[in-house]
């Protein structure tokens, strides 16, 4: 229960010291940003294997983007869901995106995906 309310307390101090706190206009807007990101790329990670296998075959062939596309696809899928879940855990702390394109369906046949450097607090 201590343990808890220190998180609690944490996060608070964290929300209140945001800059996107000091906003209050925008902060409903970025939270409901944040929570449709962590809906939507848990649930459409798996999205990432025909995407990269996509992007690999019109790039290098098929012979090279299937399975390369397949196994690129495993992995970032696997990073998508779990940026998904943390977006959907830490929605009330508005954040920038971890994961570039922030939704699967923007470019898709085109963008690669990879994940922001420069994750931050906004």
């Amino acid at each position: 229960m201590k343990n808890m309310l220190k998180s609690l307390l944490i996060l608070s101090a964290l929300l209140f010291f945001s800059q996107g706190a000091t906003a209050a206009d925008s902060y409903p807007e970025k939270v409901g940003l944040k929570l449709a990101h962590g809906l939507a790329n848990t649930v459409t990670g798996i999205g990432e294997v025909p995407k990269n296998m996509v992007i690999q075959t019109n790039q290098q062939g098929p012979a090279y983007g299937i399975p390369v596309g397949l196994l690129t696809g495993i992995v970032l899928g696997i990073g998508r869901t779990l940026t998904g879940v943390v977006d959907l855990v830490t929605f009330i702390i508005p954040t920038k995106p971890i994961i570039y394109p922030d939704f699967i369906w923007k470019e898709f046949s085109t963008k690669e995906t990879h994940f922001h450097p420069d994750w931050k607090l906004q």
